[in-house]
């Protein structure tokens, strides 16, 4: 029983890990390139408007991303945010804002691309033919996890906890001194975060947007 547990754990991670990485990763590169739209090149002086993995990874975030996944828990993980000088920005709350929205955007978009994909496999390769290859199956089960990771990232980072996204897109509505208040509430937030996750509250939150969303846009393709 164990070893069973250990080899679909082992499975889970297989499947999870490309679209997870990607969607981490273009989060950060997404933020990146919304900045020096905006007009603040530090992203880009620093390397990191790129797809390459190694310039974005966080061990830390790396660990909790194995950790979830192997546990079958709800996938989380996170790579090291792009820096942002708001100095550059001619309009500071309204630009930061953008920069903010940017990484969620592109989680959508990219669960709409695995959509699309998933799509397109089942309708060339129709699943009573090739339900027999493993890696057909693999290919299935990795566009579906992107589907729904994707979803999540983008959900998750949306909640208005500091420092998630979500946090300085509420702040750009909010009083200037209550605004700055809310965001320095940071360094209890990411606590928060974590305690959330490893209580199983996270998951009964974001739970019934990630799975609506995933249900919405494979009826939407007609999927299901």
């Amino acid at each position: 029983m164990l070893n069973l547990d250990i080899a679909q754990a082992l499975s889970t991670l297989a499947v999870a890990s490309v679209p997870a990485m990607l969607g981490i990763i273009l989060h950060e590169v997404a933020h990146g390139w919304m900045a020096a739209r905006c007009g603040d090149p530090t992203a880009k002086i620093l390397g990191r408007l790129t797809v390459n993995p190694l310039p974005h990874i966080d061990m830390a975030g790396l660990l909790v991303f194995v950790l979830t996944s192997l546990s079958g828990s709800f996938v989380f993980g996170w790579a090291k945010p792009v820096p942002v000088d708001p100095r550059y920005f001619r309009n500071p709350a309204k630009h930061m804002m953008l920069v903010a929205l940017a990484g969620p955007l592109t989680n959508f978009l990219l669960a709409v691309v695995f959509g699309i994909l998933l799509w397109g496999v089942l309708t060339l390769f129709p699943p009573l033919n090739w339900q027999q290859s493993t890696t057909y199956i693999f290919v299935l089960k990795a566009l579906q996890a992107g589907i729904v990771i994707n979803f999540g990232l983008g959900w998750l980072n949306l909640l208005p906890v500091p420092p998630l996204d979500g946090s300085k897109i509420v702040a750009y509505f909010l009083p200037g001194k209550i605004a700055l208040s809310y965001l320095r509430m940071e360094r209890y937030g990411f606590l928060l975060l974590l305690l959330l996750l490893f209580t199983g509250a996270l998951g009964m939150v974001l739970g019934p947007l990630v799975s609506g969303s995933a249900m919405g846009l494979l009826n939407l393709l007609d999927i299901l």
